[in-house]
């Protein structure tokens, strides 16, 4: 494991952990708007509109989040600019790098003290970015660690784009080894359930695959959000157009377990969840991706493995396993692999797509949540309560 630099968080700082702040959405920022308001924007603080066109191409098209860097602003148009549109969503807390350099994953401290964390990994062929799109969940699965935290509140759209471009200047300073230098897919597998945050999430979408400058200009079919299965929400992504793949974390075929393990299966069960993922995939022709974390002798059973095959079977569906990563001192763990190798079989014998995902940044708490659950232990063992007050 290695420790990237950190920005220190002491007691004395207004940032620090100890300052008491109560969650709250941050000021507007050059990513919340579209090209025409960017125009407006400029326009009301005495600039000329162009000054949107360069500003952008800035930030999006050459990834400089800096506005003392956009060196062919004038110095007094800098000031005016950071204050009303570039402020600092983002503050870097914690920094680490594992898996020789490919994987890495941020802790981010929001203006309001918020906690929130987004992962960066390379491949050979390509760089995918995982970002959160609520700081804490409220879906209060019990085996997920952000799940545990209950929700603060949900990111604006800058927040989470912000976290994109960020991870793309990192994947195009060449620091993700082994990778191409540009940052080509983007998961919605953070902290926070996306569909809870819909029309910041939407738009989110929009701008990350919107052209440069206006946007980051990623393909649509490179973006996964993901749902434990909010129904009415799945039928709206339905009517929106995208061709984003739609990412299912099911977790258990039958709602005796999935009740369990998903709470929010206790108001929309398996079969209607699935209908609503099915329906979106015939509408959008784009296979979902049925995301099943294997937890030892809760959902691994072989039977349990038939049954999901039987749901899948004829639709367009993709099973992604997930070898459980545990959060200290969880009673729920991995399943063995002789046991995950026995699902997986079943489940292609029934003639079902399924991959099991590879296991990333064990070594920097990479299950989402992790990061920021120790920092919130750290603060409360500390004494520090903005945190602890943040968080409930």
């Amino acid at each position: 494991m290695t420790i990237l630099p950190v920005i220190p968080t002491s007691l004395d700082q207004p940032d620090a952990v100890a300052t008491k702040r109560r969650p709250s959405m941050p000021p507007r920022h050059l990513a919340d708007l579209d090209l025409a308001a960017r125009q407006a924007a400029v326009k009301s603080l005495g600039e000329p509109a162009f000054r949107a066109k360069q500003i952008s191409t800035h930030y999006f098209g050459r990834l400089v989040r800096d506005v003392d860097a956009m060196t062919d602003l004038p110095a007094a148009s800098r000031a005016r600019l950071t204050d009303d549109l570039l402020p600092t969503l983002l503050t870097p807390v914690r920094e680490l790098a594992c898996d020789d350099g490919a994987t890495r994953k941020t802790l981010w401290r929001l203006h309001d003290g918020s906690l929130v964390e987004s992962v960066l990994m390379g491949y050979p062929d390509r760089v995918t970015a995982c970002v959160s799109s609520q700081a804490g969940c409220g879906m209060a699965c019990p085996f997920c660690a952000t799940g545990q935290q209950g929700l603060t509140r949900n990111l604006s759209i800058a927040e989470i784009v912000d976290q994109v471009v960020y991870l793309a200047g990192v994947a195009a300073s060449g620091a993700v080894t082994g990778a191409p230098p540009r940052l080509s897919r983007v998961v919605f597998m953070g902290m926070g359930e996306p569909l809870a945050n819909y029309p910041r999430v939407i738009e989110a979408v929009r701008r990350l695959t919107t052209p440069a400058p206006e946007g980051l200009g990623l393909s649509q079919r490179h973006i996964t959000v993901s749902t434990v299965g909010l129904v009415p929400a799945i039928h709206r992504l339905t009517a929106e157009d995208l061709n984003v793949t739609l990412a299912l974390s099911l977790h258990a075929p039958d709602d005796d377990l999935r009740d369990e393990l998903v709470p929010v299966n206790q108001r929309w069960k398996v079969a209607e969840v699935l209908d609503a993922a099915f329906d979106y995939a015939a509408r959008t022709g784009r296979r979902i991706s049925i995301e099943y974390a294997l937890i030892r002798d809760v959902n691994d059973q072989p039977w349990r493995a038939d049954l999901l095959g039987k749901l899948l079977r004829g639709k367009l569906a993709h099973v992604n396993l997930i070898p459980l990563n545990p959060t200290p001192g969880s009673k729920w763990d991995a399943s063995p692999k002789p046991v995950e190798r026995e699902f997986v079989r079943r489940l292609r014998e029934a003639g079902v797509s399924t991959t099991v995902r590879d296991t990333r940044g064990r070594e920097i708490d990479g299950a989402c949540g992790q990061l920021a659950a120790g920092e919130l232990t750290e603060a409360s063992a500390g004494g520090a309560a903005a945190d602890a007050e943040v968080a409930q």
